[in-house]
């Protein structure tokens, strides 16, 4: 794995803080009804992301739910296309036809962003097939829910990979809740890892609030899938700060709760790292964090002045399928 260096440190604050302050203008903005339908933020699970980030080589992709803002920007994406598709505008990543839960980017090895529960699952594992039918360098990371993890493709999938030894990692990012359904009310059991012991694939629990820790286990399952050793299940205990989705009124959990996690957040136990080992001054933090602010405006300035796409564009690519460029890998 990729040593874990100062740059390292300074990066996963940069970053995380960006996802973090992006979604919180995405909410202010769904508050003023720019942002339509559905709004499903990832605050509080930014080290699964970016622990993953640091294993990942070149060619290996990602696909998950519609809780899925951040990902595509952590892989390169320019985040001011990605606030602009979810205002709906045409220099959105699909042209504002796909909105807050469909982020796409092939280009950037992002393949979504999926509005039905579990349905990512086995395209994740469809991805990884065509790697090694067609012998590609590239293992797919394939994410759900602790409430996916009860969908029956999922086992389907597991089935099929560790049949065919794919070169997949499965992640369950259990955020304790699905939707409001607590994970304890769902199964006989609370350990979703343990799902990958009945067909004998590598499974095991992660602490998803500390980047170091994703990294190591992504590091190892990676190069596992990579070497031709098949699929992973790693079950990212993680924990949502905000709803399920922006009307969530989160009646099922007490706000102690929330309180009792944010004393774990990945963003502050990164930042106090740094200032542990004396990686940066005050001075210089306060920098990073004005930076990054300002970024965020930019990425809301691009949005709100874009244009929304012409009607026609609904019917060319519906009916006629004419070669707009983000059709190209359909």
């Amino acid at each position: 794995m990729k040593k874990i260096t100062k740059d390292t440190y300074i990066n996963w604050y940069k970053d995380m803080l960006f996802w973090r302050k992006f979604e919180d203008k995405l909410a202010a903005l769904y508050i003023q009804q720019k942002v339509r339908g559905f709004l499903h933020l990832y605050n509080g699970q930014e080290a699964v992301l970016a622990g993953a980030l640091h294993a990942m080589g070149k060619n290996d992709k990602m696909i998950t739910a519609y809780r899925n803002h951040v990902q595509p920007i952590g892989l390169g994406v320019d985040p001011k296309k990605v606030m602009a598709e979810l205002l709906g505008k045409d220099t959105g990543t699909s042209h504002g036809l796909g909105g807050s839960m469909h982020i796409f980017s092939p280009e950037h090895n992002f393949y979504g962003g999926h509005g039905i529960v579990g349905g990512q699952i086995p395209l994740g594992a469809g991805l990884a097939f065509a790697d090694k039918y067609f012998e590609r360098d590239g293992v797919t990371l394939t994410y759900f829910g602790d409430g996916a993890a009860r969908q029956g493709s999922l086992h389907e999938t597991f089935n099929m990979a560790i049949t065919w030894k794919l070169p997949v990692v499965f992640i369950c990012e259990n955020n304790g809740y699905a939707m409001g359904t607590s994970v304890e009310r769902t199964a006989n059991h609370e350990d979703i890892w343990k799902l990958g012991l009945g067909y004998e694939m590598p499974c095991g629990p992660v602490d998803g609030m500390n980047p170091v820790k994703v990294a190591e286990a992504m590091n190892e399952a990676i190069e596992r899938a990579r070497k031709g050793g098949g699929p992973t299940l790693l079950e990212m205990k993680t924990y949502r700060y905000r709803g399920h989705s922006m009307s969530d009124a989160q009646k099922y959990r007490t706000k102690e709760e929330v309180e009792e996690y944010k004393k774990i957040d990945p963003i502050s136990q990164v930042l106090d790292i740094i200032r542990e080992k004396k990686y940066a001054s005050e001075d210089e933090i306060n920098a990073w964090n004005q930076e990054i602010k300002q970024k965020v405006e930019a990425c809301q300035k691009f949005a709100e002045e874009s244009p929304f796409p012409n009607k026609q564009l609904l019917y060319d690519v519906v009916y006629e399928q004419k070669d707009y460029p983000f059709l190209k890998h359909r």
